[in-house]
Formats: C-alpha cells, structure tokens, sequence
C-alpha cells in the first residue's frame, strides 16, 4: 500500500478510506506481473499527461459536486420553509406586487382627499363671503 500511494502521490489513509480503492488494489497485487514488451511500456511524459488529465477531471468533478450541494441545499431549504407553514418562498413575489399596488392606490386616494380638502376649503371661503354680504346688507323694510 505504501508503494502504491507513494507513486499516486496520496496518503496510505486514503487508500484505506476508499473501499474500492483497496479492493482494486489488493486484486492488483494478486495477479502476478507479467513482463510487457518494450513497445507497449508508457513513458513518463505520457504519464504525467494523464495523470494532469484525471486531476482537471477531479476538479471538475469536485466543482459539479458543490454545485449539486448547493442547489440540494436551496431546494431542502425551500421544502423546510414551506412545511414549516410560515408559507413558501414563491408567495413573496405576489406579495410584493400586491403591496406595490396598494401602495400606488394609497398615493392615489391621498391626492384625490387633497383635492377635496382644497375644494371644501374654496368652498367654505365662498360661504362665508355669501354669509358677510347677507349679513351686510340692511334689511329692507
């Protein structure tokens, strides 16, 4: 095991960590090694190309598996939220539509009270100018 994991370049634990790991290589061990012609032996250049090959596909790998995480968690995340019954994440929007629209509607109905304040003001301004003049004019008789 030492051998091996010191040729990968890992800990002899990871080894033992992975079971299939170590199933594949105690079977390895089992098989006697068998002498291969010269032709078909790997050169260290072609090695160490496969070898950066299966890291960049680790790393891929690594970030496609934190990406899955992460959206595992957003959508336990959304389940938990609506099962709690505080009501679920999609419901937000719509809440906020409706609170923008009510909000329009209040800006509305103050402008319209404000016109009406103005024309109950104008009016009782006439009122009691109407009021000034009858009380100012003698009485005929």
């Amino acid at each position: 095991m030492s051998s091996i994991a010191r040729v990968a370049r890992v800990h002899r634990s990871f080894i033992h960590r992975h079971p299939d790991l170590h199933a594949a290589v105690l079977a390895a061990a089992a098989v006697p090694a068998e002498s291969a012609p010269s032709t078909s032996a790997a050169s260290v250049a072609s090695l160490r190309a496969d070898l950066l090959n299966v890291r960049a596909h680790n790393a891929r790998l690594h970030q496609h598996i934190r990406a899955l995480e992460s959206r595992l968690s957003e959508s336990l995340g959304e389940a938990a939220f609506r099962d709690s019954g505080l009501g679920a994440p999609d419901a937000i929007g719509s809440l906020q539509k409706t609170l923008v629209d009510s909000q329009q509607q209040l800006l509305e109905l103050r402008r319209q009270l404000e016109e009406r304040t103005d024309e109950l003001v104008a009016a009782r301004a006439a009122n009691r100018e109407l009021m000034t003049q009858l009380n100012t004019r003698a009485p005929a008789t």
